[in-house]
């Protein structure tokens, strides 16, 4: 960080803290509405600003007793918009690298389990909608869905006395690339992904009804096929049900990527059979998904839901069986970017040679509601 950037480590720690700022968003309002940072203003100023336009922001009003931080794509319309702020004698910084930079961006919320010796934290990787869990029991941890760069999860289990035990992906991700095999790598622990032929790496296989321990935790595969052949939730004390992508708290999966229209149907069709095998567990049970649809807040609350509310939030799950099939394949959303080359990397257990950031820019696009 220097006297006109903040990096987004900082302001991360910022927001974390609760610490008085104010994040202008300065780009198109098409670009904000695909994601934007929690909390922050915004002001289309892009083309005055790269039009050079001094009255760009004459209009912008905000405390005078709190940093500004300006926010554009990549970081350089954001910079003139900082200055500008500054020549009018608030203090202005801009965030280097953009919204790129910020999809790297997370926090935590701590999710309260039915077990006293089981502690579960849900980490948001709010600059891009993936979350992750981190699953702690008598000194042993599991990691799912790790999006985040290793050490991120290697830092938590520390603080809390655990050693990572288990690494666990719930199917071969196209929106953003796993980390499980560096952070299996990198902690010494058992990777295990859901048994197919589609990776090339070696990994302990997941099969259906397999139980996995962590000290008291016990993980119990359910294989939902669908939004991939492979889709597997983790049933956790039968309490906590880790859904990956297949279920979301008020969105489905999509069946589609990697498929053509016939594979979309007939994987439509599995998605359906899985969803119902799901909705016959205890209504109570507790929903922890793969993504959020929106940017997790700094605020410390679990993105959580029961069953029973997801039942009742999500339309698609109350048709019958066609009619869910015909109804999600006319609302098949635009595809994630970079979707096949993320798929490639996954499959391979390879980090990209381009810019990470480049590979995985944009929100994503897993759900169907």
């Amino acid at each position: 960080m220097n006297s006109t950037e903040i990096d987004v480590n900082h302001l991360q720690k910022m927001l974390r803290a609760g610490k008085p700022v104010t994040v202008l968003d300065v780009r198109p309002g098409e670009e904000r509405a695909e994601w934007a940072i929690p909390g922050s203003l915004h002001l289309d100023a892009y083309d005055a600003l790269r039009a050079r336009d001094p009255a760009a922001l004459s209009e912008f009003t905000a405390p005078a007793d709190r940093p500004i931080v300006a926010v554009c794509a990549a970081g350089r319309t954001s910079q003139l918009a900082a200055q500008q702020l500054r020549e009018r004698g608030f203090q202005a910084l801009s965030l280097a690298g953009g919204m790129k930079a910020w999809s790297l961006a997370w926090n935590q919320a701590e999710v309260l389990s039915s077990d006293p010796d089981v502690q579960v934290i849900q980490i948001r990787r709010t600059g891009k909608g993936c979350l992750s869990y981190l699953i702690g029991s008598e000194g042993r941890a599991a990691v799912i869905d790790a999006s985040l760069d290793p050490q991120i999860y290697l830092d938590l289990a520390q603080q809390h006395g655990w050693q990572i035990t288990h690494v666990l992906d719930t199917h071969i991700h196209a929106d953003h690339l796993s980390r499980g095999r560096l952070l299996a790598a990198s902690s010494g622990a058992v990777l295990y992904l859901p048994a197919q032929n589609r990776t090339t790496y070696p990994f302990t296989a997941v099969h259906d009804n397999d139980t996995l321990h962590v000290g008291a935790a016990h993980l119990t595969a359910l294989h939902t096929p669908g939004h991939t052949l492979e889709s597997t939730c983790y049933w956790l004390n039968d309490d906590l049900l880790l859904t990956g992508d297949t279920l979301f708290l008020s969105a489905v999966g999509r069946p589609d990527l990697e498929a053509d229209p016939a594979e979309a149907r007939r994987r439509a069709h599995l998605l359906y059979g899985s969803l119902q095998r799901l909705l016959r567990l205890p209504e109570t049970t507790r929903l922890l998904p793969g993504h959020a649809s929106e940017p997790s807040p700094f605020d410390g609350q679990p993105l959580i839901a029961t069953l029973a509310q997801a039942r009742q939030d999500i339309q698609l799950l109350a048709l019958s069986q066609e009619a869910f099939v015909e109804t999600l394949l006319q609302r098949i959303p635009a595809t994630p970017p970079n979707h096949q080359r993320i798929v490639e990397l996954n499959e391979h257990g390879r980090m990209p040679e381009e810019e990470i950031t480049d590979l995985e820019a944009g929100a994503n696009r897993c759900a169907i509601g």
